[in-house]
């Protein structure tokens, strides 16, 4: 089920707790790494704490730490499915030059940890969502080339060839822009049947997707696109104003890589001196290049048409927004914090703004 990845308040920390804390049979892990072939040695668990609604748990052993990646405790539908797919992305990956988090060794058998998971490599990496430590984020300077860093790792993993790779069965590109709409108006009528959900939120929701029918690319070159890139999904390097890894791939597909340009554009401020429209610790700070300069970047970068640009910043508006509106939804049932649910709520209307500012001026 799509949600949303934007992270909560306050930044992610690092917490020591008991192991019994964690849903992770130490024993079983242990086993496990034990027949991959892993280090072996006594096993110290710690939380990983962020915006993700996945289990992240930081595994030492035998001199070395992992990221232990699985489904909520109370696995969904599609948890173990979701977990499988980032593997196998994340995998594909490392004969890449994509910044992501390293895969090390996973597994679809349930029977080790009740749910499906991985190991991957750590990061050293901050959420600029959350907070700007590095020394760089301090200048005006360095946040300005933090904007180009991520349109930068964007442009790169959009370039990717994904047959070459293996992952040619990833998604399903043919019909991919022509499914966007509807599978999203199903999406929304599907929280009207929410209890306690008012709806009302999107009164031109049929007319903005009206246009995106209309209006929609002929054809388009198949790549493989994050789904949800902007400032929360990826890390920067501590010492350089660079990414250090794309985070939270759980959206990946194969379809058209323009889309996640959309998203970001979608988000990204109007002007420097104004937050993102997720209020993120950097947009917040000020000074990211413009959104001339951020396409330009792109463009210098990659060789796929950006005549349709707005048309694709319709769509992720209209796709994101849905998608925040969700957890308001269940945030209205009881199923999501309300303050993070109204929040969201904010963010989805503001997504509806830019798109319909988008079409006015088409």
């Amino acid at each position: 089920m799509a949600r949303s990845t934007i992270p909560d308040r306050p930044a992610p920390d690092q917490i020591r707790v008991d192991a019994d804390e964690i849903p992770v049979d130490t024993a079983a892990l242990a086993a496990w790494m034990d027949e991959t072939g892993l280090p072996g040695g006594d096993i110290d668990l710690r939380p990983l704490h962020g915006g993700t609604q996945n289990i992240m748990v930081i595994v030492s052993r035998g001199g070395r730490d992992y990221v232990l990646r699985r489904g909520p405790r109370h696995l969904r539908p599609q948890s173990n499915a979701a977990i499988a797919r980032e593997m196998t992305l994340l995998s594909a990956l490392s004969s890449t030059d994509v910044a992501h988090p390293r895969f090390v060794a996973g597994t679809t058998d349930t029977d080790v940890l009740g749910a499906t998971f991985f190991l991957m490599e750590p990061v050293e990496g901050f959420n600029a969502a959350d907070s700007l430590p590095a020394a760089y984020a301090a200048t005006p300077e360095g946040r300005e080339a933090m904007g180009y860093a991520l349109v930068d790792a964007l442009a790169g993993l959009a370039a990717v060839d994904h047959s070459a790779i293996g992952l040619d069965d990833f998604g399903k590109p043919d019909g991919f822009l022509e499914r966007q709409v509807p599978r999203w108006l199903a999406e929304h009528e599907r929280y009207a049947r929410t209890p306690g959900y008012p709806g009302g939120t999107f009164p031109d929701l049929d007319r903005i997707a009206g246009w995106l029918d209309d209006n929609r690319p002929a054809e388009f070159r198949p790549g493989l696109l994050h789904g949800d890139y902007h400032v929360a999904n990826v890390l920067y390097d501590h010492r350089t104003p660079e990414v250090a890894a794309i985070v939270d791939w759980e959206m990946a597909t194969v379809g058209d890589p323009l889309l996640d340009l959309g998203v970001l554009l979608a988000i990204w401020p109007d002007d420097p001196r104004q937050p993102d429209l997720y209020e993120s610790a950097l947009g917040q700070a000020g000074d990211l290049p413009n959104r001339s300069a951020i396409i330009a970047r792109y463009a210098e970068r990659s060789e796929r048409n950006l005549e349709a640009l707005d048309w694709y910043t319709v769509l992720a508006s209209f796709k994101l927004g849905i998608i925040l509106e969700g957890t308001y939804a269940r945030s209205c049932d009881g199923k999501a914090p309300r303050k993070v649910g109204e929040r969201l709520h904010r963010y989805a209307d503001g997504l509806f703004v830019r798109a319909r500012e988008i079409i006015a001026g088409a």
